[in-house]
């Protein structure tokens, strides 16, 4: 990911008011993020994105790893931290700036083998209890857009299935890719074909940076698609389920 170096100091504070950029990595989205077992610091598609922006900078990096979204939004949102990794959301636009997103990533819904369900427009009816992790994307996303099920929240995605399980629950909804993983670990599951919705996932800083800043994030994102970077970055952690988001339009 090498991108020609920021010249303009005045800028670069703009962005990274500390001296150094402080990068949320949130190991709950483990398509992006994970832990490695032989070093402290978190690798991952983010992790990738991180270092080379603080390359571009000029700047020392400091990973800030937390285990769910809620997390990584408080960091940015309080200004904790100077960037993050996160699902487009509006609600979480309140405090964070977002780029264009970088990745696609699939929602999916997981249900027992011998389920009566077999579609995804199934699964919102009365007594249906669907398990989502607690602040995650697709629990935003439900929260707004489920009218006739019950939502239960997990403590965190990677804890969905297991919840699913222990509860007895109907419905089992996060990330493709975790939940195919899930259901090899775990005997009797399958996925719902399709997908119920699509992650759009972005870079984002706090609300009050400057438009500069945000502007250089967003150049920032840009180059790393049109590079090849992002894809690269995709291919080099084996990820399967994600696919490189198109370039933003002009407004």
């Amino acid at each position: 990911m090498t991108v020609a170096a920021i010249d303009d100091p005045a800028l670069v504070a703009e962005l990274v008011p500390t001296g150094r950029l402080r990068a949320v990595i949130n190991l709950g989205n483990a398509l992006l993020a994970h832990r490695q077992p032989d070093s402290p610091e978190p690798a991952g598609v983010s992790v990738d994105l991180a270092r080379s922006l603080a390359r571009l900078l000029g700047v020392e990096l400091d990973l800030i790893p937390v285990n769910i979204a809620a997390e990584a939004v408080a960091a940015v949102t309080e200004e904790r931290a100077d960037i993050g990794f996160f699902a487009i959301d509006p609600e979480r636009g309140a405090g964070i700036g977002f780029t264009a997103p970088y990745v696609l990533i699939e929602g999916a819904y997981l249900v027992l083998k011998n389920s009566p369900l077999t579609d995804n427009a199934q699964v919102d009816a009365e007594g249906h209890r669907i398990v989502v992790g607690k602040g995650s994307a697709y629990d935003l996303w439900l929260t707004r857009n489920i009218r006739h099920a019950t939502l239960v929240r997990a403590a965190s995605s990677q804890a969905v299935v297991d919840t699913f399980m222990a509860d007895r629950l109907d419905v089992a909804a996060g990330v493709r890719q975790q939940l195919e993983a899930d259901a090899a670990r775990v005997p009797g599951l399958r996925l719902l074909p399709g997908r119920f919705m699509v992650i759009e996932q972005a870079m984002g800083l706090p609300k009050g940076r400057s438009e500069r800043a945000a502007g250089l994030l967003k150049s920032f994102v840009e180059h790393a698609k049109a590079s090849g970077a992002v894809a690269a970055a995709l291919q080099a952690h084996h990820i399967h389920g994600a696919s490189v988001a198109p370039a933003a339009t002009q407004p």
